[in-house]
Formats: C-alpha cells, structure tokens, sequence
C-alpha cells in the first residue's frame, strides 16, 4: 500500500461528527413511533463533551476512524473506476469499432511515409487567449 499524505482531522471535529452520528442514531426510531435509543444518547453527549474540550482521549479513536478511511477508499476506489471503465468506456469503445469509427487515427497504412498531419493555415494564436 502506497504512503497517503492527507491530514488527519481535529479532534474537536471528530467528536462533533460522532455526536451527530449518534444522536441521530438515537433519534431515528422515534421517526417510527418508537423509544429513544438511550445508549446511543448517552454516547452522544460523550463525544460531544469530548469534542467541545478537544480531549486527547479522542486521539486514539480520531487515528483509528483516518485509518479506516484510507483502508476504505483505496478498496473502493479502484472497484469504482473499474465498473466505470467497464460500464462506460469499454461499451462505447466496442460500438466505435462495431460502426468503423476511427477516432485516434490508429490505422496504419503501408504505403505512406508519415503519419504527419499536414496543416494548411493556423488555426489561432497563443497572443491575447483572455
């Protein structure tokens, strides 16, 4: 696994967020008529008072969350840009050959001696682009 250069976040944000997550958990059955999730309250305000005092007991847990992210995106990641590829590009790539599209210009031909495109006036200038 290749070196990740990203900065870790506060730990006054990493309790915020965990608050939020909490609470939110918490609140999520009343939606549906039922009880509060007590022990996720509780953890709420937990993190909140950690979060507000900046607490170094945050550290740990704030190191362990980057991890995971980074674990997280470098599997998710190429599994995302191989279905792009795969759902996206490859189709397209198979239908340019299917209607004899030559978009690169990849054909070679055996009796040219360049494959130089021979321009006959210059189509702008580099002065004054803004």
């Amino acid at each position: 696994m290749k070196k990740v250069s990203a900065k870790i976040s506060s730990n006054r944000s990493f309790g915020f967020l965990f608050f939020v997550v909490f609470f939110v958990i918490s609140l999520w059955p009343l939606k549906s008529q039922g009880d509060l999730r007590l022990w996720a309250f509780i953890l709420s305000l937990i993190f909140l008072v950690l979060g507000v005092l900046n607490s170094r007991f945050l550290a740990p847990l704030n190191k362990l969350w980057f991890k995971f992210g980074i674990l997280l995106g470098s599997i998710v990641s190429p599994i995302v840009m191989g279905a792009v590829f795969f759902v996206v590009v490859t189709p397209v790539g198979l239908i340019m050959r299917l209607i004899g599209k030559d978009l690169l210009k990849t054909n070679k031909f055996k009796n040219v001696s360049t494959y130089w495109i021979k321009r006959d006036k210059q189509n702008s200038t580099m002065k004054k682009q803004f």
